[in-house]
């Protein structure tokens, strides 16, 4: 068993024949004779020796995976296998390919790339957006499906630290659907409820690999729960603005049932002309801004729809003061120049996140409610971030790996 958390990046030092041979000394060191490990989202048996994996290549392996194509040279991702009592810091695979996608265009994002991928018409069926896949054995989370692709969101970290941040148009890519979701899709539906709770792209995480996995969400344009403690006692459902749709507005306003707000960098703000809110702001600090409308909507404003193009404005580097009506009903905040390092508050930590995430510094911040109107503590967290499959942060850990 396998998590798509890639230990190391192998190269292939001789492939001849049915035998692959790859360096990769620090995996090398934590398998023996017989042992597995995937290659580029395959499962191979291997034997290692002076750092370096040789597994036996089948022609069933060749048929059904990119290994056809690899090359003596080329870099290939390698991970080990699950041992009892190590962190689930991915998503579960087994190293068995599904399909071979084709990568059909790569969108550079101001950080982050955008890669679509087209797989055969019998997997396309079976995707969902928001739910993991593994990419060349790389655990990441589909953004978008459309009629005959799916996107993608790597970044900067992803781009580095695997082989993904190499691909180009035309290249193939081995790939693998999430084991949980393939045993929840052969369930009866009301199975789906009873599984939900133990997916593991959702509930708390924390440390390095818990904020990877948290700005992985953000950027495929999911949300994600910032949980503090300290300051607010306060969990905040987080959207990043520029993948902002109106469903997620939506889900904000009938689900979380706080006050949405629009978390942006103080620069943006005054490049937009948005001015302060007069007076001396909440008990916490604040920045509250006067709220805009996108001055070429042409309702009042108010629906989720337009409020969530409103949000994508702000967040468009192209945007200008004119784009905007004064007051409106979309409330802008203006976190601290320094984010976190200068306020321990869910307006630095949206801007931070999007930041991180290689998205412009522009959010959307709403306080998770209980249905009784009291404000969720972290049990009640726990329990939405599963049913609503998010993750959940502690403000904590994004100070002290962002």
């Amino acid at each position: 068993m396998f998590t798509g958390r890639i230990g190391e990046l192998g190269s292939i030092e001789e492939i001849k024949g049915d035998v692959l041979r790859v360096r990769a000394p620090k995996c090398a060191d934590r398998v023996g004779d017989g042992g597995s490990v995937c290659v580029n989202g395959v499962r191979l048996t291997v034997r290692p020796l002076d750092g370096v994996l040789e597994a036996v290549l089948s022609a069933e392996t060749r048929r059904r995976s990119t290994f056809d194509t690899l090359a003596t040279g080329d870099s290939v991702n390698v991970e080990t296998p699950l041992h009892v009592g190590d962190p689930l810091d991915g998503h579960l695979v087994q190293g068995y390919v599904d399909a071979v996608g084709k990568v059909v265009r790569i969108d550079d994002e101001g950080g982050a790339l955008r890669i679509w991928i087209r797989p055969p018409e019998r997997l396309l069926d079976r995707l969902l957006a928001k739910t993991p896949i593994a990419l060349d054995g790389v655990s990441v989370t589909i953004a978008e499906v459309l009629r005959d692709r799916i996107s993608v969101v790597l970044l900067p970290m992803t781009r580095s630290a695997t082989t993904l941040g190499e691909l180009k148009s035309g290249d193939r890519v081995n790939l693998e659907l999430d084991l949980v979701s393939r045993l929840v899709e052969k369930a009866h539906p009301s199975a789906l409820d009873r599984a939900l709770p133990r997916l593991p792209w959702a509930g708390h995480v924390g440390g390095r690999v818990g904020v990877e996995k948290v700005l992985r969400q953000l950027a495929a344009g999911g949300g994600v729960i910032v949980w503090d403690p300290e300051t607010e006692g306060e969990g905040d459902v987080i959207f990043a603005g520029a993948r902002l749709r109106p469903e997620s507005f939506t889900f904000l306003l009938t689900k979380v049932c706080g006050f949405p707000a629009v978390p942006c960098a103080p620069e943006v703000l005054r490049r937009l002309e948005i001015a302060p809110m007069p007076g001396e702001g909440d008990r916490q600090g604040t920045a509250w801004s006067i709220p805009v409308d996108l001055a070429a909507g042409t309702g009042t404003g108010v629906s989720a729809d337009e409020r969530a193009a409103t949000v994508r404005k702000l967040a468009d580097p192209a945007a200008t003061a004119g784009d905007f009506l004064r007051p409106g009903h979309v409330f802008p905040l203006a976190a601290r120049p320094g984010l976190l390092a200068d306020r321990s508050g869910h307006t630095e930590a949206t801007v931070a996140l999007c930041v991180a995430a290689g998205l412009p510094p522009v959010g959307v911040c709403c306080e998770v409610m209980n249905p009784d109107g009291t404000m969720a503590g972290s049990a009640d967290l726990e329990v939405a971030a599963l049913r609503w499959g998010m993750p959940v942060v502690d403000l904590a850990d994004l100070k002290a790996w962002l």
